[in-house]
């Protein structure tokens, strides 16, 4: 299968979860399907990726040129976009379930989601500011 076809496939596979988070929040399986069953599949992907195609490609994780020059790769390129499909998701899911902890309404952790799916840390930032807003303090130690 093409890098661009399994790009496709994974893209695919995370919205289900995003989706679950955003309207079915509080369903027993959302949690279950967005932050174990979606994250452990693409978590899948990104081994076969990496010990497929890891050791022909040239670069690593040393400095900016060798991320860079790794990234040249196709399947590379994809492995590490799904592994930010994977984290992000699994991000999301945590966000939804402290929401639902806090008491937080999801009308405004459905932003935050839309930013993690999107922007990844911005999110979790913009998550952080409304849990501190909200609460009236910041305690990430509590998260």
């Amino acid at each position: 299968m093409s890098p661009e076809q399994l790009f496709k496939i994974a893209g695919t596979l995370v919205l289900p979860g995003w989706l679950l988070l955003a309207f079915l929040p509080r369903w027993k399986w959302s949690q279950r399907i967005s932050a174990i069953l979606i994250p452990l599949l693409i978590a899948l992907l990104y081994l076969y990726l990496v010990l497929a195609h890891f050791r022909g490609a040239e670069g690593g994780f040393g400095s900016l040129a060798e991320v860079s020059r790794l990234f040249t790769s196709p399947h590379m390129l994809l492995a590490g976009w799904i592994h930010y499909l994977a984290f992000d998701l699994f991000i999301g899911a945590w966000e939804t379930r402290d929401a639902a902890r806090l008491n937080i309404p999801q009308l405004l952790v459905i932003p935050c989601l839309l930013l993690t799916f999107l922007l990844g840390p911005i999110g979790l930032l913009l998550y952080f500011g409304l849990r501190a807003t909200l609460r009236r303090k910041v305690d990430v130690l509590e998260a």
